[in-house]
């Protein structure tokens, strides 16, 4: 699945155009590169979201193409 789907899907950004530009920006890195929005995301990377000065890491625990928004948070788990 390509890392902007996933993004909505897991509802860690709410629009996939958002996600996009997040990419598209360098703002999006996969276990310490930066990634386009076409990168497949893979069980067990960690993904590494840039919103301004935070900065929120996430390791990737399942992939589904839709989900339910109370069984969104399990697709990832937040890393420090």
């Amino acid at each position: 699945m390509r890392i902007d789907k996933f993004l909505k899907v897991s509802r860690l950004v709410k629009r996939r155009t958002v996600a996009k530009e997040m990419a598209d920006q360098g703002r999006i890195k996969v276990n310490g590169r930066v990634v386009k929005s076409s990168y497949d995301v893979k069980i067990d990377d960690i993904i590494e979201l840039g919103y301004g000065a935070r900065v929120i890491k996430a390791k990737v625990l399942n992939i589904r193409e839709t989900t339910k928004k109370a069984e969104a948070s399990e697709l990832y788990e937040l890393v420090d």
